[in-house]
Order: C-alpha cells, then structure tokens, then sequence
C-alpha cells in the first residue's frame, strides 16, 4: 500500500511539472504572438512570471462568466508590456 501511495504521489508531481512546462509563457513571446494566441482560442491560460499564470480571454466574446466582463490588463513579453485581456467584475463607481 506504502508503494502505490508513493507511486501516485511521484505521477502527481510528474504531471504538475508537464502541465506548466506545456503552457505558453507570455515573456517568451512577442506582444502580437500573444494576442493572436489568446484570439485564436478565445481564451488561453498562459504564463505571465515565474510563478504566475493566468486566464486571458479575447476583448469581445462570451468567454466570461456573469457578472464578469473582458477588463484590459498589461503583461510581460519579450517586445515589452502588452494589452490583453482577463475576466474580472467591474468596479461600479456611484456617485455619493
């Protein structure tokens, strides 16, 4: 029993480290191979540093939960800073 418990744990790690290592990493990428990355799949989880990731999505679509909407954001890439986008809930402002 104390075998495949060492076994499964071993698999979990293995996979956690192919996982990362197949998503794509924004800095490795110019700012347009970015973009059409993201417009091509709609939405696209991608590397943003070295121990940060996140789900970015295409500016107009359905890829957003409600009452979440496309809100731009910057991220590293090798050309510089790039405009992309990600699902957040907008800040409502009310006047007092």
């Amino acid at each position: 029993m104390k075998i495949v418990s060492i076994a499964l744990v071993a698999g979990a790690i293995l996979w956690s480290a192919n996982a990362t290592a197949a998503r794509p990493d924004t800095r490795a990428m110019t700012c347009a191979e970015t973009q059409a990355l993201i417009q091509s799949r709609h939405a696209a989880v991608l590397t943003t540093g070295p121990n940060t990731y996140d789900r970015f999505v295409r500016q107009y679509g359905n890829e957003c939960d409600w009452p979440e909407v496309p809100m731009s954001i910057s991220v590293p890439t090798r050309d510089g800073h790039c405009h992309v986008y990600r699902c957040e809930e907008p800040v409502l402002d009310f006047p007092d």
